[in-house]
């Protein structure tokens, strides 16, 4: 299956990518997408392997299943003052 990544603030930085697409296998679920990120090696290895994410624009577990067509975006932490 085939879905979309989002990348944000300091992630974005990071990676120099804001957005992409990521084949996985039917079933994975959000934790195992930001695996796969994160395995490109770096600079994604920099990527926390326990991330905030949303799917489909709302806030999920990384144990969310997947599925096709489905938007999973990596949110940093946010700080304010």
């Amino acid at each position: 299956m085939q879905i979309r990544y989002l990348l944000f603030a300091t992630y974005r930085d990071m990676t120099g990518v804001a957005e992409g697409e990521l084949e996985l296998p039917v079933g994975a679920t959000a934790g195992a997408a930001v695996e796969a990120l994160r395995a490109r090696g770096a600079p994604w290895s920099a990527l926390p392997d326990r991330p905030v994410v949303a799917v489909n624009e709302e806030y999920a577990r990384l144990d969310r299943p997947l599925t096709d067509g489905d938007e999973l975006a990596l949110l940093p932490p946010v700080a304010g003052g």
